[in-house]
């Protein structure tokens, strides 16, 4: 039997962290509150980084800590104390692109594996073996990288060392993520993790001479001259794995909690059924659909990289909204949930959970914390008491079609 390729999620804060572990990740990855590549997420600070690492390892999901900014001088003064933490936290590795950082964690955080980000723009087998002789377990790979490329790099690279690549999320329009447009259009280093995304805006043309006159780009019947797609490999996981990826990465610390929980569960079951020589269901294919995405595409794997584009616009689809959590329930279904939007007695919801499909059914009665019948939920983080269909673990996910 083959071994199984690791599965790899975003853990932008608690919430999202923890529905990557109850939804199927082998590990996450997370930033502390400096040196990360996404400034706006939620992060953790020192404190919580350990418990978070606690919390992972007593369920056997290993935790990848970011350190992938690069540094400005007045920063680099922080780096001893910073990863002498993260080695006595018991992080699993650190996800590094510039080389300082790398050979300050090799002195100041000796027990910690290193990860050499994608920003680095690995893509060939030298590049990839000299990170390795360095000192690097493992690389995260370009996603400008088709599969061909893949093979080749694995078989000319040392077999020790591990490959990453990105199999599902956001792609950047600028080479693995090295673009200068936010820093120079709004002041927003995106190489600091604050990218304000100029490339999925709506641009026109002005000539020179004649201020206020806007004409509109077109490309394939769009303005959107830059967006492009997000990226979603789910039907591809023997291509994937046979190129020689050994970690699929998820995209997405930004993201909500419920991509988080959907995407993983939807990966960790496609991936569990290929390598129980079964084809993919369609439902876990159907499922990455019900989180919030722009159009999906291969991104390079297959190096058709004219469907990587989007221009008719920038926006996500979202179909479906999380109406409620599942705090508890016990044998014959009865649950508390709490309330995340609202939703009404006799709605049609599906119920998922991490054991299984995603199951619909009709809202019966329903309580409020007081013990009154109720029949529909207005209130935001109200609690709600109702019978589900079976008995589920708390983070059971309750969703709606949206009728937007």
């Amino acid at each position: 039997m083959l071994n199984k390729p690791e599965l790899l999620a975003p853990a932008g804060d608690w919430e999202r962290l923890k529905m990557a572990v109850n939804y199927g990740a082998d590990s996450v990855y997370l930033a502390g509150q400096i040196f990360g590549m996404r400034a706006s997420a939620g992060n953790f600070d020192d404190e919580n980084i350990k418990k978070a690492i606690s919390y992972c390892h007593e369920k056997g999901v290993k935790v990848y800590v970011t350190c992938n900014t690069l540094p400005r001088n007045d920063e680099v003064d922080k780096l001893p104390a910073y990863l002498e933490m993260l080695d006595d936290a018991g992080a699993d590795s650190l996800i590094v692109a510039d080389l300082g950082v790398f050979m300050a964690a090799k002195k100041y955080a000796r027990n910690v594996k290193l990860h050499v980000s994608t920003q680095t723009g690995i893509t060939n087998y030298d590049n990839a073996s000299a990170w390795y002789d360095m000192g690097a377990s493992r690389v995260v790979l370009a996603r400008e990288l088709s599969l061909d490329e893949i093979r080749v790099l694995r078989e000319r690279s040392p077999k020790e060392l591990e490959i990453e690549a990105f199999v599902h999320g956001a792609m950047c329009v600028s080479f693995s993520g090295r673009c200068l447009l936010s820093n120079y259009m709004t002041g927003r280093d995106a190489n600091r993790g604050q990218c304000a995304q100029p490339c999925r805006w709506k641009y026109y043309l002005m000539e020179e001479k004649r201020p206020g006159e806007y004409y509109e780009i077109f490309e394939d019947g769009g303005t959107h001259i830059m967006n492009s797609r997000d990226m979603c490999m789910i039907e591809h996981i023997h291509e994937l794995y046979d190129a020689g990826i050994s970690s699929f990465k998820i995209e997405g610390r930004m993201k909500s909690a419920y991509y988080a929980a959907v995407v993983t569960n939807a990966y960790r079951h496609a991936i569990d059924e290929v390598f129980d020589g079964k084809p993919i269901s369609p439902v876990w294919v159907d499922e990455v659909n019900k989180v919030s995405h722009r159009n999906y595409s291969t991104g390079f794997y297959y190096g058709d990289n004219g469907r990587m584009q989007y221009y008719e616009d920038s926006k996500y689809i979202r179909n479906w909204d999380v109406v409620a959590y599942v705090d508890k329930c016990d044998e014959d279904g009865t649950a508390v949930l709490t309330q995340r939007n609202r939703f009404w007695k006799g709605d049609t919801l599906e119920l998922l959970t991490p054991s299984g499909a995603p199951v619909a059914f009709t809202v019966g009665d329903m309580k409020n914390a007081a013990g009154e019948d109720i029949d529909y939920c207005p209130h935001p983080e109200m609690e709600i008491h109702t019978k589900l269909p079976f008995q589920c673990p708390p983070l059971s996910i309750l969703r709606r079609q949206s009728d937007k």
